[in-house]
């Protein structure tokens, strides 16, 4: 019978890969299989787990923490590059009409029931001593955990294997609740970073969350097996519970980090592309009144007008534009030179609708949930002789004492633009 034989250096490989002993060489083993299957031309590999295996990887799983995935056990039919294998052990992303099943035919069938039709076919088992081994985990379950749970119940196997299966029905509900959900949950993916939408994410039953969390580090470290529960869990604790800045820390330097309104799934230090909002980096840009002034190293413009109060749109009070104002044109002459520039230490201004309260600008931006990441570059409309009055929170809010008014006559009209 022809056949293929592959040496591998396993401790050297699991050095270089930061892997168990035992991980690496199921890596190793799955990867020359589907480097065999693809060789041949072969849709399917059939490996001999049996249901013995199937009972020492569900206990292995419980004790380790993990959640229903792992809690199911071995699946009868799978496919090679779902196993987690990660880009080092397979040369590039399979096509779907050259993906190869795993299919576990004697999974149902016990170790005693495979030895003893071995043996009334006369047929020689090849033996691993590396099984009696108890320096490896699944060893030591085999040997004495199993052994010592079955003098509580003979039938623990058999418990074992049932559970798995009940599991395991209930797992694949939660991937339906799963698919559905995923869409109205997630606000921006990538291969580096995933973004829900804090308020929806917040709003799911705990089993769900637990299931989102989990579904995005594995899309983002695909070859991560064997994700904890407790990992998982503080991650949820954070969404449930977490303030703005709150940090779980998660496998292979991932991080779950709450931010306004959204959390963010990304390798610890991410930094979010720069948002699409004009930004300001240097002190008195001076504004053209009237006319038109670019934003340093962005692609943002301010456009100024003057305008008499009985032009303005019948429903000029209903501005739904973020980055359009209107001012009263005579209290800024007043108070000399329009400029742009970002935010001091000290600054203060009198918040629109707040009734003369003076508030801190960052209090201000506390309150109003301005990422922390933008408040450094947060434009500001100012005037004074050392631009220290501020006339507009650029995209947030105008300060009253500019505001259009009863006795206005001139009215400034202030737009940020891009292009």
């Amino acid at each position: 019978v022809p056949c293929r034989i592959e040496r591998v250096d396993v401790p050297a490989l699991a050095q270089r890969r930061g892997l168990a002993i035992e991980e690496t060489a199921r890596q190793a083993r799955y990867a020359f299989l589907c480097s065999c299957a693809r060789a041949v031309g072969a849709g399917s590999v059939a490996v001999a787990h049996n249901a013995d295996d199937q009972v020492e990887t569900v206990l292995m799983h419980f004790l380790r923490g993990a959640g229903l995935a792992g809690l199911r056990g071995m699946r009868p039919l799978a496919w090679m590059d779902e196993l987690r294998l990660g880009a080092n052990f397979l040369e590039s992303p399979p096509q779907p009409e050259t993906r190869i099943r795993l299919v576990r035919p004697l999974l149902e069938v016990t170790r005693q029931e495979i030895e003893t039709y071995c043996h009334e076919q006369g047929l020689e088992p090849r033996f691993d001593r590396s099984n009696l081994d108890r320096t490896y985990f699944r060893n030591r379950l085999r040997h004495e955990l199993i052994p010592f749970l079955e003098t509580y119940n003979p039938n623990v196997r058999q418990v074992l294997r049932r559970t798995a299966e009940v599991v395991a029905a209930d797992y694949e509900l939660l991937r339906v609740h799963l698919a559905q959900t995923w869409p109205d949950v997630v606000r921006s993916e990538s291969d580096v970073a995933i973004t829900f939408d804090l308020k929806a994410l917040r709003s799911l039953a705990l089993g769900l969350q637990r299931s989102i969390i989990r579904e995005g580090i594995h899309r983002l470290r695909r070859s991560l097996r064997n994700i904890r529960f407790v990992h998982v869990d503080d991650a949820v604790r954070i969404v449930r519970e977490g303030k703005v800045g709150a940090i779980a820390t998660l496998p292979r330097r991932l991080a779950l980090t709450l931010d306004y309104e959204q959390a963010i799934l990304a390798e610890e230090g991410f930094e979010p592309p720069a948002p699409s909002v004009p930004r300001i980096t240097a002190e008195g840009l001076a504004v053209s009144v009237p006319g038109t002034t670019t934003l340093p190293d962005t692609d943002w413009r301010v456009t100024t007008r003057l305008v008499e109060r009985k032009s303005l749109p019948k429903n000029w009070t209903q501005n739904a534009n973020p980055y359009l104002a209107y001012v009263d044109a005579s209290r800024v002459r007043a108070a000399s030179t329009l400029a742009l520039r970002p935010r001091r230490e000290g600054d203060w201004f009198e918040p629109l609708g707040l009734r003369g309260f003076h508030q801190r600008l960052g209090d201000y931006c506390i309150n109003a949930k301005i990422p922390r990441r933008e408040r450094a570059t947060l434009p500001l409309l100012v005037c004074g002789e050392h631009g220290e009055d501020i006339v507009w929170v650029v995209g947030h809010r105008l300060d009253a004492r500019y505001a259009v008014g009863a006795d206005t006559e001139s009215v400034l009209v202030v737009r940020f633009a891009r292009g």
